[in-house]
């Protein structure tokens, strides 16, 4: 299923499907694809802010962090390289932003990794960019791996993508962001250094098959294309109808 423009709606329902999406995301998730003793969850309070999706690994009794997966658990970064078109490393020297965060779950187990879909919120003033750029920022420098799924046109606040508004924390001068696939997906491997694996695409592109880490040399492929299109099975008719173009946009 190519992905639909969304601001072709009101941006309710975009939040409406990204909340289906985090469920699906989710779901599959804790199907099957993550290792055991790994588990995710909506929706939840990481520090001071809300993310998405947390993936999470049962705390041991002695709070020793957890082991290395199984090799039946997750891919070995030197064994089955993501298969994306862009990869980035940061630079030790560039000086980052520091500020203070204590992430954690209220279970206390350990957080692992962030799920971030981007939402019109997120761009709908510089505040919240540099919100979201924080976030973003303070996990990886917390050793917390970061899948960002950025959907929706760069606007006057994030000209290169929200992906480019965080990785001018890692690197120096503008992020070259392609005209003609505006939309972007991102992993990043929290490092040090951190490394992003990138993929482009414009509406109308299928998403791609995407890296979320759960340590910086191993990773599970997320399931983005199929969950995508079990969330939009959910959106009205009238809707769909406007997004894949069978309807006049409303208003």
């Amino acid at each position: 299923m190519p992905v639909h423009d969304w601001t072709r709606v009101e941006a309710g329902l975009f939040h409406d499907f990204h909340n289906a999406w985090i469920t699906e995301l989710r779901n599959a998730l804790n199907g099957g694809l993550l290792p055991p003793d790994y588990y995710a969850l909506g929706e939840q309070h990481a520090g001071r802010f809300v993310t998405d999706v947390l993936t999470l690994h049962a705390s041991r009794p002695n709070g020793a962090p957890p082991p290395l997966p199984p090799s039946d658990g997750g891919l070995a970064l030197a064994e089955a390289p993501p298969r994306v078109r862009r990869q980035l490393t940061g630079s030790e020297t560039y000086r980052q932003r520091r500020r203070s965060l204590a992430i954690r779950h209220v279970s206390g187990h350990r957080l692992i990794a962030l799920v971030e879909i981007v939402s019109p919120a997120n761009k709908d003033r510089l505040e919240s960019v540099e919100e979201f750029v924080c976030k973003m920022v303070e996990a990886l420098e917390l050793g917390v791996h970061v899948l960002l799924l950025d959907l929706l046109p760069p606007g006057r606040h994030d000209p290169r993508g929200l992906h480019g508004a965080v990785w001018n924390e890692f690197a120096e001068g503008p992020y070259d962001l392609p005209v003609a696939e505006p939309l972007t997906v991102a992993s990043y491997a929290a490092g040090p250094p951190v490394k992003a694996y990138l993929e482009h695409l414009a509406v109308g592109g299928a998403l791609p098959e995407m890296p979320l880490f759960l340590r910086s040399d191993r990773y599970i492929p997320a399931p983005l294309e199929g969950t995508y299109q079990a969330a939009f099975r959910g959106v009205p008719a009238f809707w769909q109808d406007v997004l894949e173009g069978r309807r006049a946009q409303p208003g």
